[in-house]
């Protein structure tokens, strides 16, 4: 009987399956499964993401200025500026292109935030409590309100669409102003000794560039009022950072790039009160040698490996923030150059410019070649929402 079911039963096959399987490699797997979902994207699109609309901005200003003909014909009627004739052989498509393109990436930024501040408001709310992310709210307006500075002919400061949108831009600024400044004043744990990091000087800029703005429309009261509210807290800020107190040591290693805005916002202000007094006059030339020295100083550091080594070794949109400060330093010294006679101011604004556009342009190149990095997990700014939640 044993004999005779051991014959009945089949034999055991061994079947090998040749078909394709997903690996459990992450690089394996099929590209749609490794596609990021996009609403992850918009909760990874913090404000920080506004730096390439602020490099681009000051470029486009950068070039306008540097295009426009009617500002130089005091200095070429003096033979002793030969070189600002270079200028003349930029053409002018390429300016109007360049904002066109800075027109178009503000817009695409700026609907990815919008629909941000709609899928995932608690992560907005969680950035305006954190004390690097809160100051990159007014990069946004800032941007806005460079663009529209550098725009062509089409919205003239003298026009109404350009007083209705000076308005749209510098309210937000204002609004911030007054709610983070009061927390300064009022809240403990808000204190500037707590709070203050380099990022800080961000809403000083947004200031700025909003006075600026409201000197080109003639309107000098308004814009004395923003440069003023800007200097003031610029002051104590930069008091407060050059002391080293606890709050300009709770910026992520990723995030040193943002020092070079201490060159930045005195660049910005000789332009600002240049706009304001009709002139390039002492004050300007004060705050423009302020920047020079700061950027000389900064230099020196950079020089040390141990300061900006680790933010270089991974590519983050923190790098940005080398772009516009060198940029508007550049801008002061192209109105420098304007004012003083001689060939060392226009030596130093070709320098300058040259230097701020060949950074400008490795920063795209890094960002086109690096386009699926922009957005990191491990971004420093997202540790807002777990400050928050914890």
């Amino acid at each position: 009987m044993s004999g005779r079911s051991s014959e009945q039963q089949p034999p055991i096959q061994l079947v090998i399956d040749h078909s394709p399987s997903i690996s459990r490699n992450p690089q394996n797997r099929p590209s749609a499964v490794s596609k990021r979902p996009f609403s992850s994207v918009l909760a990874r699109l913090h404000a920080g993401y506004f730096r390439i609309s602020l490099s681009l901005g000051g470029q486009a200003l950068l070039w306008k200025l540097l295009t426009e003909k009617p500002s130089r014909e005091g200095n070429h009627q003096d033979s002793s500026t030969p070189l600002l004739y270079i200028f003349d052989f930029l053409p002018s498509t390429a300016f109007l292109l360049l904002w066109c393109i800075s027109l178009c990436i503000l817009i695409s930024i700026s609907l990815l935030y919008i629909l941000r501040c709609y899928f995932h408001f608690h992560l907005v709310k969680a950035e305006f409590l954190h004390h690097v992310g809160v100051n990159y709210l007014f990069a946004p307006w800032t941007s806005w309100l460079l663009l529209l500075q550098s725009a062509p002919v089409l919205i003239a400061p003298k026009k109404t669409s350009y007083l209705v949108l000076w308005w749209m831009f510098a309210v937000p600024i204002i609004a911030l102003d007054i709610k983070i400044y009061g927390q300064w004043f009022t809240t403990k744990k808000r204190f500037l000794s707590m709070a203050a990091n380099p990022t800080s000087q961000i809403s000083v800029f947004g200031n700025l560039v909003a006075a600026r703005a409201a000197a080109e429309m003639g309107w000098t009261e308004t814009s004395l009022c923003m440069f003023s509210l800007g200097m003031t807290h610029y002051l104590v800020l930069f008091v407060t950072l050059y002391q080293r107190l606890s709050g300009s040591d709770c910026l992520p290693v990723m995030l040193r790039p943002v020092f070079f805005l201490f060159f930045a916002v005195p660049s910005m202000a000789s332009l600002a009160w240049s706009s304001i007094s009709g002139s390039y006059d002492t004050a300007s030339k004060m705050l423009f040698s302020l920047s020079l020295f700061l950027f000389a100083s900064l230099n020196t550091k950079v020089c040390r490996p141990n300061i900006f080594k680790k933010s270089m070794r991974k590519f983050n949109v923190a790098w940005w923030a080398y772009s516009f400060p060198l940029t508007f330093l550049a801008l002061a010294s192209a109105e420098y150059a304007q004012e003083v006679k001689g060939q060392v101011a226009p030596i130093l604004m070709i320098a300058l410019s040259g230097f701020s556009s060949l950074v400008f342009l490795g920063l795209m190149l890094f960002t086109v070649l690096n386009i699926t990095k922009l957005l990191r997990e491990n971004d420093p700014i997202l540790g807002f929402a777990k400050d928050t939640t914890a």
